[in-house]
């Protein structure tokens, strides 16, 4: 279970991350530079390289050899900032090709800049490709008026070439950033169900227990005053629920925290204490039999945790419509599935009768709406609703799972 965190922190834990990776990108890019530098001068590679004006060759000199470095050593910030590396790659190629110095290998570079644009630049792409566009067809007219021999058509196929190596690259870009959008929505909503089931703890600890405490309280003030001798057991009653209580939040409090290190397992709610929660509300006043059938077996957390929730929620409503009902706790341990029913007494649902047990309303409220949901994510079900000969009564089933699984 994950905590919450505000923007702020986010962005503070998120910011040395980005810094590595773009170290980690920037160390990469620069030894492709490294590799692709020298291999521009290897005779014959030359063939691989990219032409387009096929001008008059020149003999080799120091500004071929910086115009073919212009073409490969800025790839190694082609991430970083993938529209300065294209605007200093296609300047040296548009350089190289008008002044017809001979093809290089470097002249790739071209290629994998149009590329690191089209996947890497964030802000102005539209103006950017309109740029690099003009540019081009810039340099056709120059290399048209120097008595290139190549067509119209030589040079919208160059241009589609290019044009190609940049739609990939928008293809990547446009791919990850789906993905990053469907990982950014999976987690928002995997924190609103982190949500939904804190508040469903929450509900679950500070109902019952707050519950009991008043039952208790208004027992021992009646006590004070018919009972004094009697008064201390029901003070004791009220402080022992309190420290349940505190024991449940500090063990939710625990599963909280990042490391979880503070979540001890002897405070998890269980199926065995189970017996705790029938004694808290005897304490109260509220006459409650506890029975079990079959052979209890070690559960998955989660389905310990549900089951536990089902008898806590139903004794919490017992207390709250049905005080001083007998309320019946029945846990079925089976093969494939464990069943919980918990029946409270009360009058027939009769018009005359007295409204001796309020009931709680079987279609709403927090508490049994969030033990559907809770039986649900373990693929259980709960049923809750008046009984036809009176009273209240509410009936899980949750399938099996060992804890070895």
């Amino acid at each position: 279970m994950t905590s919450p965190q505000a923007p702020w922190s986010r962005a503070l834990l998120r910011a040395p991350l980005d810094w590595w990776e773009q170290r980690d990108a920037f160390l990469k890019d620069g030894v492709l530079a490294l590799v692709l530098a020298p291999l521009a001068f290897v005779p014959t590679l030359s063939n691989i390289g990219s032409q387009i004006g096929d001008l008059p060759e020149r003999p080799a000199s120091a500004l071929s050899v910086g115009l073919v470095l212009a073409q490969t050593l800025p790839l190694a910030a082609r991430r970083r900032w993938p529209a300065g590396c294209l605007a200093v790659v296609a300047g040296a190629f548009a350089a190289h090709q008008a002044l017809g110095f001979a093809t290089t290998f470097g002249s790739l570079g071209l290629y994998l800049a149009l590329y690191s644009a089209g996947a890497h630049q964030v802000r102005f792409r539209h103006g950017l490709a309109g740029v690099v566009s003009a540019g081009y067809a810039v340099l056709a007219l120059v290399l048209d008026r120097l008595g290139s021999p190549q067509d119209i058509a030589d040079y919208l196929a160059f241009y589609l070439t290019l044009a190609a190596f940049w739609m990939v690259g928008s293809t990547v870009r446009t791919r990850r950033a789906g993905e990053a959008q469907r990982r950014r929505l999976a987690a928002e909503v995997a924190t609103a169900a982190e949500r939904a089931r804190i508040a469903a703890e929450l509900h679950d600890v500070v109902t019952h227990h707050v519950t009991a405490m008043v039952v208790q309280a208004d027992a021992a003030q009646f006590l004070l005053t018919s009972a004094p001798d009697k008064a201390g057991e029901g003070l004791s009653a009220v402080s022992d629920t309190g420290r349940r209580a505190l024991t449940e939040l500090r063990y939710l409090l625990g599963v909280l925290e990042a490391t979880g290190e503070s979540a001890s397992a002897d405070r998890a709610p269980t199926l065995g204490r189970l017996g705790d929660l029938v004694e808290q509300a005897r304490r109260s006043g509220q006459p409650v039999e506890f029975s079990e059938q079959g052979e209890r077996r070690a559960q998955s957390v989660d389905v310990e945790l549900a089951a536990y929730r089902v008898v806590q929620e139903a004794l919490t409503n017992a207390m709250k419509y049905a005080a001083g009902q007998t309320t019946r706790v029945l846990v079925r341990h089976g093969e494939e599935r464990l069943e919980i029913k918990v029946t409270t007494d009360g009058p027939t649902a009769s018009p005359a009768a007295a409204p001796a047990v309020r009931k709680p309303d079987p279609a709403g409220g927090r508490g049994l709406a969030g033990l559907r949901a809770r039986a649900r994510m373990v693929d259980g079900e709960l049923e809750a609703g008046p009984r036809p000969e009176g009273g209240f009564e509410v009936h899980a089933t949750i399938p099996s799972k060992p804890a070895s699984e």
